[in-house]
């Protein structure tokens, strides 16, 4: 790839903010470099590409840098024509996948408090997390009102699946990690079969991570945040 037009991914591994940005490129062909940065010891052209947030995923494009996830997915989508297009034309539809990109976000934190918590901390932590799934499952319909497509071609694929396949396309890991299950076909059928049809596209196999890590480190993080907390 011509100097001139070169595309560096600062990020973490087990980061769904990142691994949206990752997806992103795959999904329109946009080669690119990938710079894994260790967070508990911050490299000094992190903290100079992000001075503000001090944080990943940054995407650096011509020298610039982008950061936020969904800005730079908003930047790669206006930047890039060749692909699939990840936000509609349409204004109304735009502010829609906005929304619900946004509020993913808040079901991803939620989960992660799952994790963080034991006993009726963690038992009040899931039953938020259901009824934000509820809502999503809701919101989804507006979108696919004849239930989520088998199968993804991936010119099909939009910002609102990208961003689900990164927050919630682990949930096999983290049942596996906690014992737990929250998305479910008899609870929430259109989350599951997009997970289930967005996972089988070939650009998102490509970026996957073998579930035996990602279990590790819900395990690792799970027992850190306990102890943490226990002190």
């Amino acid at each position: 790839m011509a100097e001139e037009n070169k595309v560096t991914l600062y990020g973490m591994w087990s980061s769904p903010y990142v691994k949206r940005v990752e997806l992103a490129l795959r999904l329109k062909g946009i080669p690119y470099e990938y710079v894994e940065e260790d967070l508990r010891n911050k490299s000094q052209l992190l903290l100079k590409l992000n001075p503000i947030h001090q944080k990943v995923p940054v995407l650096v494009h011509n020298g610039k840098a982008i950061v936020e996830s969904l800005v730079i997915l908003e930047y790669i989508d206006e930047t890039w024509k060749t692909g699939p297009q990840l936000l509609p034309e349409d204004p109304y539809k735009r502010s829609q996948v906005r929304f619900w990109a946004s509020y993913l976000q808040q079901v991803s934190e939620s989960m992660v408090s799952v994790l963080k918590t034991s006993g009726e901390a963690q038992e009040k932590a899931i039953k938020e997390v259901t009824e934000k799934l509820k809502l999503l499952e809701e919101g989804l319909k507006g979108f696919f009102p004849n239930g989520f497509p088998n199968s993804f071609d991936t010119e099909n694929v939009g910002l609102l699946e990208v961003v689900i396949c990164s927050h919630l396309g682990a949930n096999e890991a983290q049942e596996e990690a906690l014992g737990v299950k929250v998305i479910t076909p008899e609870k929430t059928p259109l989350i599951y079969s997009s997970i289930t049809a967005l996972t089988e596209i070939p650009a998102v196999k490509a970026a996957s991570i073998p579930q035996e890590k990602v279990v590790a480190f819900l395990k690792f993080f799970r027992e850190k945040a306990l102890k943490s907390s226990a002190e």
